[in-house]
Order: C-alpha cells, then sequence, then structure tokens
C-alpha cells in the first residue's frame, strides 16, 4: 500500500450511513481526490491515509484508501482550523482563534483534561461548554477505536461499520466474542467475521469460532431453500467451512443447540437441525394454520348458489363446477386454497369471492407477496391490493438489521377475509408473520400455481400446506383460452402434465430450433434489435422480457445483459453514465431491486404520495444519474421514484435479462427463453412451465428441440427439506 498525507481541505460527498466519503485532500498545496470511508469528515484535520492510486473513467486519477489515520495539528493555524471546522457546536473560526489565542499549543490539553477552562472564553457559557465537551468525546472516541482497530489492520471502511454498531464499546465487544458482528452489523457474514477474528488472534479451534462456523452452515437453508439440514449435510458443510475435523464439528454442535443457535429434532427417523429462526417460523406456522383452520366462521345467511347465479350474469360467464366450488367453499368453510394453472380462471374466482364477500357486508382485504403482483391485482379487481409487508405494517427498530410488523397477535387485521394471490411466492417466515396477523374467525383464501417453482425464501409453504390436507383445497384444471389460435395456456397444461404439446409457430407459442448457444444469443439478439423491434405494437424495451435459467453462460443474465444494453439502450451523449464495478448504469437502462430495501424512501411521481420500502424484484427504469449528488434516481413500474447513492448500486441489477426465479410473479406481454442443456436437479418442468407461464400475448422459446423434450420429461427438481407437513400432522393430532 501507498500513503499520502495532507489536509482535509474540501468535502465533495459523505455519505453519514456508511461513511463512504469523497474528498480534497491538500497535499503540499496539491489539491488530490481521495475516496474511501471516513467516520468523522472536519475540515482542517490533518491525515496520513493507506491505499493505492486508481484513475476513474470521469474524475481522473484519485486515491482510494482502505485505512486512515487522524494527525491532530500542531501549528496554531492548525489548530485553528481544525477547532473552527464544525467538529465542536457554538465554535466558529473566530471563537477557535480566541481559544488558541488563550491556550496556545496547550489547547488540546485543555479539551482533554481540563474543558472548563474554555468558560474563560468570551462567548462560551455553561450550556455551550456542554455541547462542546459532548462533541469533543465523542470525536476522541471515534479516533480511538479507529486507532485500535487500524492497529489489528482492520480498514477503515470496517471500522466505519463495527463502530456505527458498538460506539465507544467496539474494542471490548470484538475482542469479547468478534463472530457477535455476523449477528449485528448488516453487510459482514462469517468470512469477514473470520477474517477479523483472525487479525484478533483468535485460534482456529476456540469454541466461539466453531459455534459460529456451525451456525452459519446452517444459514445455507436460507439460500437453498430448505428449513432444515440432516445431519451428515450440516457436519459436511461445517468441516468444509471451517477446515477442522468432524469430532471438533460434533462438540461444537451440543455447545450450538445448548446455546438456542440451533434446533435438533426427528423427522422420518432422521436427525435434523433448524436454524432457530427458521423452526420458530415452521413450528408457529403449523400451529397458527391449525387453529385458524379450526376457527368459527361467521356465515351471514345468504344464498350462495343464488348469489353465484347473480355474479356469473354479471360477468356474462357460466362457471364450471370446480369454479363454483372454489367460490362457495371460500364464503362457507373460511380457509381455502385455490390453485391452477394460467388461463384456468383464477382471476374470476377472484373477483367473485370478493364481489359475494362484500355483499356480505364483510371487510375484504386483498394481498400479494410482491408490487407487481399486487399492482396487477388491483388492476383485475378494481379494489386495492397491498404488498403483505405493506398490509402487515412493516418498521425498523433501532438498531435492527430485518423488519418487524406492527401487525400482529396483539395488533391483528381489521379485516372479515383476506384474499392472497401469487401464494406459491410466500416463504415459511413471511406466513408466519402473516398467520400471527390474523384472527381467528378471519377467513383466508390463498390462491396461487402450485405447479409453479417455491418461494426464493425457506420453504414451500403451498404445496405443503396442500399435500398436508390441512384445509380444503379446489384445483382448476380446465383452461379457458382467450382465442382460438392461444396456445400459452393449453401448452403449459400440457408441459405440466409432463406431456410435450404439438407448436404451431403461427400461435403465441414459438419454438425456434437453433444448436448452439452462440446461435440461440444471436438469435435472440436479432429479434430485439430488428424482428420484434419492426412489429407493429410491441416496445422492445417496456414489452418484452428476456428470461433465462442461468445467471452464467453465454446465454446467462450476466451476458445477455450488457449486450441488450447495447441493442435497447446504447451509448448516447445525451445519456449520463455511472460504473459500479464491472457494470456500466445508463440513463434509460431497465432495472431490477436484487434484495429488499425496507428503508429506502420513494415518492409517486403522479400522485406525490411518499413511502418506504423497495423489494426484491421491482422493475424500473433509471432516470437522473447525477454526478455532483453521488446518486441515481430509478423510476419503478408503479410510478415510484427512488433515489440510490452510489455506494449502493449493488442493490440494482440490469432487467433486460432476468432468471426464471427473478421472473416469478409477473407477467410480460412478450418473453424470451433460450432452452439450454444441462443437470435436471435445475433445468426441469417446473422451471420451464414457470417461465412459459409467465408470458401473456406471445411466448418465444430458443433452442434445441430436444432440450425442450427432456425439461418436461425431467420432473427431478430439488425437493426442499422441510418439516411443515409433519408439524401440522402432530398439531391436528393433538387437536383431536
Amino acid at each position: 500500500m501507498e500513503k499520502l498525507s495532507g489536509t482535509l481541505e474540501n468535502i465533495v460527498f459523505h455519505n453519514e450511513e456508511n461513511g463512504y466519503t469523497v474528498a480534497d485532500l491538500d497535499v503540499g498545496g496539491e489539491m488530490t481526490t481521495v475516496v474511501g470511508h471516513m467516520v468523522s469528515v472536519e475540515l482542517g484535520t490533518h491525515l496520513t491515509l493507506m491505499g493505492r492510486w486508481t484513475n476513474h473513467l470521469v474524475y481522473g486519477r484519485q486515491f482510494q484508501f482502505e485505512h486512515y489515520r487522524v494527525e491532530l495539528p500542531t501549528t496554531d493555524a492548525g489548530l485553528i482550523q481544525y477547532l473552527g471546522s464544525g467538529l465542536l457546536p457554538g465554535v466558529g473560526p473566530k471563537t477557535a482563534a480566541l481559544i488558541v489565542e488563550a491556550f496556545g499549543q496547550n489547547t488540546l490539553k485543555v479539551l482533554d483534561q481540563d474543558p472548563s477552562r474554555l468558560l474563560e472564553i468570551p462567548g462560551i457559557g455553561k450550556k455551550t461548554l456542554s455541547r462542546i465537551v459532548g462533541a469533543y468525546q465523542d470525536q476522541r472516541d471515534i479516533r480511538k477505536v479507529l486507532i485500535e482497530l487500524q492497529e489489528y489492520g482492520i480498514s477503515s471502511k470496517m471500522a466505519m461499520k463495527l463502530y456505527q454498531t458498538y460506539h465507544d464499546q467496539t474494542v471490548a465487544v470484538l475482542l469479547e466474542d468478534p463472530y457477535r458482528v455476523v449477528r449485528d452489523v448488516r453487510g459482514i457474514g462469517f468470512k469477514a467475521a473470520d477474517q477479523l477474528a483472525e487479525k484478533l488472534g483468535v485460534e482456529k479451534q476456540d469454541d466461539k469460532r466453531i459455534q459460529a462456523g456451525i451456525v452459519q452452515a446452517l444459514r445455507e437453508c436460507y439460500a437453498r431453500g430448505n428449513t432444515y439440514m440432516d445431519e451428515s449435510e450440516l457436519v459436511g458443510e461445517a468441516e468444509g467451512l471451517l477446515d477442522v475435523d468432524r469430532d471438533t464439528v460434533a462438540r461444537g454442535l451440543q455447545g450450538v443447540i445448548l446455546s438456542g443457535g440451533a434446533h435438533m429434532d426427528e423427522i422420518d427417523g432422521r436427525r435434523v437441525y433448524y436454524p432457530m429462526g427458521l423452526y420458530e417460523a415452521e413450528d408457529e406456522t403449523a400451529l397458527m394454520m391449525t387453529q385458524l383452520t379450526q376457527s368459527q366462521f361467521e356465515t351471514p345467511l345468504v344464498d350462495i348458489d343464488e348469489a353465484i347465479r347473480r355474479y356469473e350474469s354479471h360477468i356474462a360467464i357460466t362457471l364450471d363446477e370446480q369454479q363454483r366450488r372454489a367460490i362457495k367453499t371460500a364464503v362457507e368453510k373460511g380457509v381455502v386454497i385455490i390453485t391452477g394453472g394460467p388461463g384456468t380462471g383464477k382471476t374470476t374466482i377472484i373477483n367473485g369471492i370478493l364481489s359475494i364477500l362484500s355483499s356480505m357486508h364483510l371487510a375484504v382485504q386483498l394481498a400479494a407477496p410482491t408490487g407487481r403482483a399486487a399492482k396487477r391485482m388491483t388492476e383485475t379487481t378494481g379494489a386495492e391490493a397491498k404488498t403483505l409487508h405493506r398490509l402487515l405494517e412493516y418498521h425498523f427498530d433501532d438498531g435492527a438489521l430485518t423488519p418487524s410488523f406492527e401487525r400482529n397477535g396483539e395488533n391483528p387485521l381489521e379485516v372479515n377475509a383476506l384474499i392472497v394471490d401469487e401464494a406459491s411466492m410466500i416463504d415459511i417466515v413471511l406466513m408466519k408473520s402473516l398467520l400471527e396477523a390474523i384472527e381467528a374467525g378471519t377467513r383466508l383464501i390463498l390462491v396461487g400455481d402450485a405447479d409453479q417453482l417455491p418461494s426464493v425464501g425457506p420453504g414451500n409453504v403451498l404445496r405443503d400446506l396442500i399435500d398436508s390436507g390441512i384445509a380444503p383445497v379446489v384445483r382448476l384444471n380446465q383452461v379457458y383460452r382467450q382465442s382460438d389460435k392461444s396456445q400459452i395456456s393449453t401448452n403449459a397444461k400440457a408441459i405440466n402434465e409432463g406431456r410435450v404439446p404439438k407448436i404451431d409457430n403461427q400461435s403465441d407459442f414459438v419454438l425456434m430450433p437453433k444448436h448452439s448457444q452462440e446461435e440461440i444469443e444471436q438469435t435472440l439478439l436479432d429479434l430485439l434489435a430488428y424482428r420484434l423491434k419492426d412489429n407493429a405494437g410491441i416496445d422492445v424495451v417496456h414489452d418484452v422480457q428476456v428470461i433465462t435459467p442461468l445467471k452464467k453462460g453465454i446465454v446467462g443474465t450476466i451476458a445477455l445483459n450488457q449486450k441488450i444494453q447495447g441493442i435497447l439502450n446504447p451509448p448516447d451523449p445525451r445519456k449520463k453514465e455511472h460504473t459500479f464495478g464491472p457494470v456500466i448504469f445508463r440513463e434509460g437502462d431497465k432495472v431490477m431491486q436484487i434484495r429488499n430495501n425496507y428503508q429506502i424512501k420513494w415518492q409517486d411521481e403522479l400522485t406525490f404520495e411518499k413511502g418506504e420500502g423497495v423489494y426484491n424484484g421491482d422493475i424500473g427504469i433509471v432516470g437522473e444519474i447525477s454526478d455532483d449528488k453521488h446518486q441515481v434516481t430509478v423510476v419503478f413500474t408503479e410510478g415510484r421514484a427512488a433515489v440510490y447513492g452510489f455506494d449502493q448500486m449493488d442493490e440494482l441489477s440490469h432487467a433486460f435479462a432476468m432468471t426464471v426465479h427473478k421472473s416469478q410473479g409477473s407477467e410480460f406481454p412478450v418473453v424470451i427463453m433460450p432452452l439450454i442443456g444441462g443437470s435436471p436437479l435445475f433445468l426441469n418442468r417446473k422451471l420451464l412451465y414457470t417461465g412459459v407461464t409467465r408470458a401473456k400475448k406471445m411466448l418465444i422459446l430458443i433452442g434445441r428441440p430436444e432440450h425442450f423434450i427432456r425439461m418436461i420429461q425431467s420432473d427431478d427438481s430439488r425437493k426442499r427439506k422441510t418439516g411443515l407437513i409433519y408439524r401440522i400432522a402432530r398439531y391436528r393430532d393433538l387437536s383431536l
């Protein structure tokens, strides 16, 4: 690393939340741009930075620092600039000059040891003194922590995160248990904590390290969609992560169980281990779902069959037997699961249930897991639908890494009935939170396609609830085509049943045979650049969505997004750009939020309504890129404009192409999907079915016909490890 020393002369940008700073440093009379993370940014401070020189495409040569040290000023001029920079409340340049005139080179000693002497300075009273002492103490604590942490080789960026959480106790906390940071500090995972622990002298066999590694290994459940791990799987995962033997892991596992870091159980004669949060979510979901289905549901006197006939007359459609049964069960039984593929009338059923329950003067609320699904629900029903997070009124407690909900058992939802669409996307943690907020006697209608890919988060809630038999299930099997030429819905049904459909490329379901991935890529790009672009009525940016099974490779999202950007939104002198790592974001780009951010603020561009929260999978367009403010504005499809700092760009990815998993819960007028070979664990019928059912007006598959057939015939999708069915059965037995 190189060293750079100078005086802080100008702050170009500073993020109060994470300390990311762009500043001008006076190095021997020459202004130098420095970039890194600082806890405090007082002008006039003399700094020594450790880092490296870089060349920015726009801003030129910069010094990017990883560590910095505050060098307290030694000259009278330096002291005046330091104290008068805003460091101390009520002290400007004039008062700073008076202080230095009075105490000279002993100024900092007075502040440290006898600050009451500042009362000798005209204009400083007791109230001002109190504020000065508090601010100076804070700065001294920050400097002390930074110096101590950097002695262990900890970067200023990491030190900033740690100080914001633990303040003056930072070093003490780390020395006691450095692995606490995984639980306490957003953005620090086990590997970073392990590196931190090594710098602090923690031994490889230390019990705290072993137990933290086991807890981290269990967290793979979240990534894999499972709620538990088999014992052999967990021990193997922990061995690899910690680089220790099985006996050491086994001893550590007992400590994790005793400390409440995990839960051990037995399912089907096998010993299994849960992360404690997933065990509680699954167990409480099973209990609350059992209790809800056994509740008494007050049904006002109404002839339901006659009400259904009136609804049929109103919409001029004759419902089939299963559709009538779905509506009737929802009204009579209180808890019902309605499942079916595209074109089977789920929206018609939701409207029917809503109409009849509303006519019974019941308060009905519509909801869905994502903003896009909620918006579509609102459009098809004419009634307001909320995201589940908004419905449950999420908020963050001070220092919390995840949100909690205002709506819960003590403050339940004030509704008589709740209809939830796209229920296959609900994971076990969200399901537990939802059930906590539902009072006994509230109708719960879950609607979704159980044959789609399961939720991104852990669990397989909709499928498990169906298989458990806990509530009546109505399956909609009849496909009602929109027109004689439409094949999307009928072919999706055939795929779901394991049958290879006949494809007529003159319809809305097209398969373009291409043999190599290079051919697939070129065909896809030609469609966007010419063939679809010239098709009347198709907006290739807003109407066409490329979805693909993989992230990497020639036809993975990473490569395709870069090439599609060059076609649909090429470089333009009138459009500003910002480079984040290997990605260039450009005004007009189609982007997606890739993780939940419950705290980011947004404003509706039409109504000027303000709120917080952008969610994983939300799609928008890059509006303005401001170099001066170091921020990017993204306008999401719901009309909400959110502002991201340059250092938050890791929350966004291009969305010209997205994975099939990310497309769940969405529908697009035109979908293009490459077909490639690979393991049936990933490239299987469920994935193909999910991709096909994203298209509303046209589906274009590109690839080998044999890959299409192989995916249909492969039902070898990875089965998620969940215990919800087992737990529901146990609670039902206990309640008999």
